[in-house]
């Protein structure tokens, strides 16, 4: 039997770094340390319904996990599900004997913890169990704890819930490190709810099911590329259903959530909905579509794809026909970076305030600053300079400079010392306290590029001439192989948007991410396989901002079909 998780003492916490570091996190207050992000009863209800978590079957012989169990969420309708399944049954067994091992459920905030005991304690009471039984009960099922160092050695049929979703930069060093010796699917910068879904897929018995409703960016981001691998290799991606721009929570978050569904069990096709209506009989409609042995040929929400768990490649979870020109497009032709183009960021300094402003009026040495392209001078579709500049603490060799050398600069930044230290790059190496977070490469700056900003409905592709440095939420392109106003119009076509949107995660709006990451995705033939008159049509379709043209020499340039170019947006043309 496993009770809750009792504090540590202050002299463990002294003792070992991790348990305090645990304890801490116990006790963040706000919702984004905490990562969380709370689920409407109706979406609840219909994740219970996908994994067969129903009424209807003897879930009192089952186990169910909620790894973050929070306000009860989950819990709750868990619990009531469960209940109700007991009392339908014509057995007269002690509660506690039939359901102490039907649930387990981990919550690290301690307040929370606390708030939804008491809440489970009062609801078994409502529904006829005395105050003992209730007890009894509640300290079987609850575990207070860290999910992922908590020891839970059975395994369950089922896992539901709504994983924390919390950057590595929230979680203290040794903890982190600790994680990483745990769990292989941390990988880059995964945020905490990829170990969360590893340790839950271990967990599941041979036939179970996990139902989580979070971020979709790990079927897509490098980060995720290990736990799709594990998928992939071991279970089955049974279902998914897209819920952005759906009110699925209680409170309006800027999360790309995906409602999926992955049993342990042989892998085969993925049934996918998008963006449903949510209300009560909308999602029990879906769910029965959604659960059906055959899908209705015309007229359903709901889409079945064979092969979506390509290992640790990203997923894609769109159009049959989409997909299968990717894929085309992939065989034919290398990626930008393969035909001699380089993808990069802009700088990120961790402090602007201090950073940049209006160049002339930097105090500074002359080379000791660049001038600065912001999103907002390329809104446009051209380059409107608004006169913005970057202090660069790096020299040419790649080092920081000598302060002792410029005095101009060491008097500005001590200025500023006490905002510039904050910073965690700062903190890290306090030594370096003064850099950028991105070193600054002055040479950069000549060099003509694309400039891409970050968050866009479609491509925002703009020609800088070479004569300023993108700041960090442009996306740069410099090419050694390509004439850069021909890529220009390739990457403005919708050939760009259809790279972007198979390997990226939508945004509210249905906008897209422009990273580098996708944009590195890109296929296009290498420069001296183009023709003379493909490349004149090309940069004659960029110079006129012609987006019909761009489109024009593209399908033409990679020689789309009739109905490849339809199924891109090109009407057939």
């Amino acid at each position: 039997m496993i009770t809750s998780v009792a504090l540590p003492q202050l002299s463990l916490l002294k003792r070992c770094p991790i348990a305090a570091a645990v304890e801490a996190l116990s006790i963040a207050d706000g919702i984004e340390a905490r990562g969380a992000i709370f689920t409407r009863r109706e979406v609840v209800d219909f994740i219970l319904d996908l994994v067969g978590y129903t009424n209807d079957k003897p879930l009192y012989q089952r186990r169910v996990l909620e790894p973050s169990f929070g306000n009860g969420d989950f819990l709750l309708p868990v619990i009531e599900r469960l209940l109700a399944s007991w009392k339908n049954s014509s057995k007269e067994e002690d509660p506690v004997t039939a359901l102490g091992g039907s649930l387990r459920a981990v919550e690290l905030h301690r307040d929370s913890f606390a708030r939804t005991r008491q809440d489970v304690i009062g609801f078994l009471r409502q529904n006829g169990l005395n105050m003992k039984a209730a007890v009894a009960l509640v300290d079987q099922w609850l575990v207070r704890g860290d999910f992922l160092l908590a020891s839970l050695p059975e395994t369950f049929d089922t896992v539901v819930g709504n994983p924390p979703y919390v950057r590595q930069e929230l979680i203290p060093d040794v903890l982190m490190t600790e994680y990483r010796s745990r769990y292989s699917t941390i990988y880059d910068r995964a945020d905490l709810y990829v170990p969360f879904i590893e340790r839950s897929l271990l967990s599941l018995s041979e036939g179970g099911h996990l139902g989580f409703i979070c971020a979709d960016r790990w079927m897509k981001n490098r980060y995720g590329g290990r736990l799709r691998q594990l998928v992939a290799d071991r279970f089955h991606l049974k279902m998914f259903v897209d819920m952005v721009d759906t009110p699925a929570f209680t409170s309006d978050v800027s999360a790309y959530p995906a409602i999926t569904v992955v049993s342990r069990e042989k892998s085969g096709p993925t049934r996918i909905a998008y963006r449903p209506t949510i209300g009560r009989e909308a999602l029990s409609k879906l769910s029965t579509s959604l659960r059906a042995k055959g899908l209705p040929k015309k007229g359903s929400a709901v889409r079945e794809l064979a092969g979506v768990t390509s290992g640790s490649e990203p997923w894609f979870l769109g159009s049959c026909d989409q997909r299968a020109l990717v894929r085309r497009l992939e065989v034919m032709f290398p990626t930008l970076e393969e035909a001699g183009s380089k993808v990069g960021i802009g700088v990120a300094t961790g402090a602007d305030k201090v950073f940049i402003g209006p160049f002339e009026y930097l105090d500074v040495e002359p080379d000791r600053k660049v001038p600065l392209v912001m999103t907002r001078d390329v809104l446009s579709g051209t380059v409107m300079w608004r006169g913005f500049g970057v202090i660069n603490p790096f020299s040419d060799g790649g080092g920081l400079v000598n302060l002792k050398d410029y005095p101009r600069l060491k008097r500005y930044l001590q200025r500023h010392k006490s905002e510039i230290v904050k910073r965690h790059c700062a903190q890290k190496a306090p030594a370096n306290w003064y850099r950028t977070i991105d070193r600054i490469t002055p040479s950069l700056t000549k060099k003509p590029k694309l400039l891409i900003p970050d968050i866009k409905g479609a491509a925002h592709i703009v020609y800088e001439d070479g004569s300023l440095y993108p700041h960090h939420n442009l996306y740069y392109i410099t090419s050694d192989g390509w004439d850069l106003k021909a890529l220009q119009a390739v990457l403005l076509s919708e050939i760009t948007k259809l790279f972007v949107s198979t390997y990226s995660t939508k945004m509210r709006g249905g906008y897209l991410r422009f990273q580098a990451q996708y944009l590195r995705r890109i296929r296009v033939p290498h420069w001296k396989s183009v023709s003379r008159d493909m490349r004149l049509a090309l940069i004659r379709a960029a110079e006129t901002q012609d987006l019909a043209a761009c489109n024009r020499a593209a399908f033409a340039l990679y020689n789309l079909t009739k109905d490849e170019r339809a199924t891109i947006g090109g009407n057939g043309e």
